[in-house]
């Protein structure tokens, strides 16, 4: 069962940045060719494409990540961007931030064993924030980054038990 997304009380909650009552919605957009290997090249915009492979010891190439190791390259990714974020409507002041994901999944699900789910049973995230704000504040970034990020929330409404340790340096 997913874990519910964090409830915030009044005193925990940062307002939102933008308009509440007006809707935008926007559109990420990625294209990709595939020439019938594990091996996929991705194009972002303008960047240089994202190379998604396999270890050659499970029948890719290892020119790239993994498709699970982009996941966890999001996730962390998307922490950031909401730390930065939350940070800057709090006020907050940090150095900087440090992050270590990792993901646990039974490789039988991907290869088609009924059954067996195809995508991480469990996330573990770890969140090293260099700051000097009291732990007050430290909690309620913390929780307002974890409601608001859409990566994070994606993985805990399919299911994954997501772990999410927060440590003040």
């Amino acid at each position: 069962m997913s874990e519910v997304r964090p409830q915030l009380s009044d005193h925990e909650y940062v307002e939102p940045f933008i308009d509440p009552d007006t809707q935008k919605m926007i559109v990420r957009s990625v294209k990709g060719a595939n020439s019938g290997t594990a091996r996929t090249e991705a194009f972002v915009r303008n960047f240089p494409p994202l190379v998604i492979d396999e270890p050659d010891t499970v029948g890719g190439t290892n020119t790239g990540p993994t498709p699970f190791e982009f996941a966890l390259g999001a996730l962390i990714g998307c922490e950031g961007v909401m730390i930065s974020n939350v940070a800057s409507a709090m006020g907050f002041e940090y150095e900087g931030v440090d992050f270590e994901s990792s993901g646990q999944f039974d490789l039988r699900g991907p290869k088609g064993v009924p059954g067996v789910r195809p995508f991480f049973e469990e996330v573990d995230l770890e969140i090293k924030l260099y700051t000097e704000e009291p732990p007050e504040r430290v909690d309620k970034l913390a929780k307002n980054v974890e409601h608001r990020c859409p990566v994070l929330n994606l993985m805990r409404d399919g299911g994954v038990k997501v772990n999410v340790t927060w440590t003040v340096l």
